[in-house]
């Protein structure tokens, strides 16, 4: 299982929300493309970027950041926040982003999805199904859709998508422990890669996710408060780092 440490971008600060309210942030860095050469040297296997202004605004507003931020690391990025056209995506991918994470257009526009599978491929195009109580939120988590999470799953897998990242709000930044239940449920209930986000604040999380068949887990504010040392989770769960953006 890979570990992946989570970089969170709003204001061009290194943040971590608390259950994705925006009122509620702690500022971790002032400069997030050190904090990604941190990681990367660590020994994991990729980073997860997500800029939060465009998850909020609906498109990449720290884009300049990033670029900087994918010059700056020898290993793979996967890229969220605002990517809801082709336009958008084509140029996180130009930046030598290897996979862009879409959530919005997920729901509000699955021909993005389908387009984007047939011209990057479908190992480089990741659905993010972010869940409150079961059911999907969109817009930077400022809104809930009434599509259940089995349902938008159900949805991605007819359109021949292999991934998702599966985050359940509720545990986002509370150093609570992931939702293992609704975790093993779709774990079940999918043949998609799974990678998981929320509450994860120990090893032995990571171990039972490991354990559950999770593909990859997130790890945020657990990283940065030191709760789980990632060099060591990475060491004791994870492969060999990889190198070069354009690896999957």
């Amino acid at each position: 299982m890979e570990v992946i440490p989570a970089i969170d971008i709003k204001g061009g600060k290194c943040v971590r929300l608390y259950q994705g309210d925006y009122g509620r942030e702690t500022v971790f860095s002032d400069d997030p493309v050190t904090v990604a050469k941190n990681w990367a040297g660590q020994g994991v296997p990729r980073l997860h970027v997500i800029d939060l202004d465009g998850a909020k605004e609906g498109t990449l507003t720290n884009i300049e950041l990033v670029g900087q931020i994918a010059s700056a690391v020898d290993i793979p990025m996967q890229l969220g926040g605002g990517i809801r056209t082709l336009e958008s995506a084509r140029r996180a991918t130009g930046l030598g982003i290897a996979r862009v994470i879409l959530g919005t257009a997920a729901i509000e526009s699955p021909e993005v999805l389908s387009e984007l599978c047939r011209e990057l491929g479908e190992e480089s195009v990741v659905v993010s199904v972010d869940a409150r109580n079961g059911r999907v939120a969109l817009s930077g988590w400022t809104r809930e859709s009434s599509v259940e999470t089995s349902e938008l799953l159900e949805r991605i897998e007819d359109l021949g998508m292999h991934r998702f990242v599966y985050t359940d709000i509720t545990r986002d930044g509370t150093l609570t422990e992931p939702n293992f239940g609704a975790i093993e449920e779709l774990r079940q209930q999918t043949s998609l890669k799974m990678l998981v986000a929320g509450g994860i604040a120990s090893i032995a999380h990571l171990q039972r996710l490991s354990d559950l068949g999770v593909d990859g887990s997130i790890v945020g504010t657990a990283a940065y408060t030191g709760a789980i040392d990632i060099r060591e989770a990475a060491r004791r769960l994870g492969g060999p780092a990889v190198t070069g953006n354009a690896r999957n």
